[in-house]
């Protein structure tokens, strides 16, 4: 399933790439350009914009959307996504730009991550649009976490990484 996710929903786009979900975010979008665009690559619109989904094209279901509930704290802004629209848990895409990551050899990365993380880390994975580099630094604890509650398992090894910074 893929998701375009509205100005307000920055914090859950990551996290949704974080977890291998298609979604495009992009910071200041007009609403009616966000709405074309979800049209456009039949992506399901996700936002805690009311007004948004009065629009023809979403009480006609044209387009699909999900109204995000306000007040809900981001960790669980992500659960309540991932939980309604029954959304699978796969590798990560770049949480930076929305592309894929393929691995890469700690040589081909050595002039870009730190010298402590090359230390220790074992893989290393780059955005084949945008170039970041991703690898399983001190904050996957925390994604693991989230990914374990989603999942309703118990904490076991990464299935993913993320970037250490």
């Amino acid at each position: 399933m893929l998701i375009a996710a509205d100005a307000m929903c920055g914090g859950v786009a990551r996290w949704l790439r974080v977890f291998g979900v298609d979604t495009t975010y992009t910071p200041g979008i007009a609403d009616a350009v966000l709405v074309q665009h979800a049209l456009d690559e039949q992506r399901v619109l996700v936002s805690s914009d009311q007004k948004l989904f009065e629009r023809r094209l979403f009480t006609s279901g044209r387009l699909p959307g999900l109204l995000m509930p306000v007040g809900l704290r981001l960790e669980d802004q992500v659960r309540f996504v991932m939980g309604r629209l029954a959304l699978p848990i796969g590798f990560p895409r770049c949480a930076l730009c929305n592309g894929e990551l393929v691995a890469v050899a700690r040589g081909d990365v050595a002039d870009v991550v730190p010298a402590r993380s090359l230390v220790w880390a074992r893989e290393f994975f780059r955005c084949q649009t945008c170039g970041h580099v991703f690898w399983e630094g001190t904050h996957w604890r925390r994604i693991g976490a989230v990914r374990d509650s989603l999942l309703g398992s118990q904490p076991g090894p990464p299935q993913s990484r993320s970037d250490e910074a």
